[in-house]
């Protein structure tokens, strides 16, 4: 078994249910453990123009060579939609391989360490998330690198309901006498139908 990590970006369609299905997908794998995830962030494009990205981060144990797990995430990502018009291209689903175990690979279409991994954001952060003392084969450690991407947009996005949370925050201002928030609500108070998903 071979411990990888694997970063995961959407910026077309529902990007933040893609990820979340995205996830199921892979951990339905018979060769694949997921052992963890990151928190989803919200990115700026880098590179690009488009929406801003979902991106996260997710930790697992495979018993696949790594070409045969590039194979995957590619038959993964066109099961999702994903089309390369152009470079940088708008994307339903972009899976890369962050790293795979120690190894350090140098073919023209398989590079690990991912190259651009110390350089964004998007991948350092959901990446420490999961493991604040990670040691990048080749760089050393993760966090060395935040501070060279301290510029990039990136913030950390609420999971999809606080519906119950809101409620009960309302209720408690409700039995205190105090006027309900309903920033999560209609102009009645009352909970947005659709909030939870």
């Amino acid at each position: 078994m071979t411990v990888a990590w694997l970063g995961l970006g959407a910026n077309l369609g529902d990007a933040r249910q893609t990820l979340k299905d995205a996830v199921v997908c892979l951990a339905q794998q018979h060769t694949i453990t997921v052992l963890a995830k990151s928190s989803l962030y919200r990115t700026a494009p880098i590179d690009a123009g488009g929406d801003d990205y979902y991106n996260c981060v997710v930790k697992l144990d495979t018993t696949l060579p790594v070409r045969h797990l590039l194979a995957l995430c590619h038959r993964v990502e066109s099961h999702f939609g994903r089309e390369r018009p152009f470079r940088n291209a708008p994307r339903t689903l972009d899976l890369d391989i962050l790293l795979y175990g120690d190894h350090v690979i140098e073919e023209p279409d398989l590079i690990v360490p991912h190259p651009r991994l110390i350089e964004r954001a998007f991948a350092l952060v959901p990446l420490i998330e999961l493991d604040p003392d990670l040691i990048i084969p080749q760089h050393g450690r993760a966090d060395a690198f935040l501070t060279a991407v301290a510029d990039q947009r990136i913030e950390k996005v609420k999971p999809l309901c606080q519906c119950l949370a809101g409620l009960a925050a309302a209720e408690a201002d409700t039995a205190r006498g105090a006027a309900p928030d309903v920033a999560a609500g209609d102009s009645n108070g009352k909970m947005k139908r659709g909030g939870c998903r």
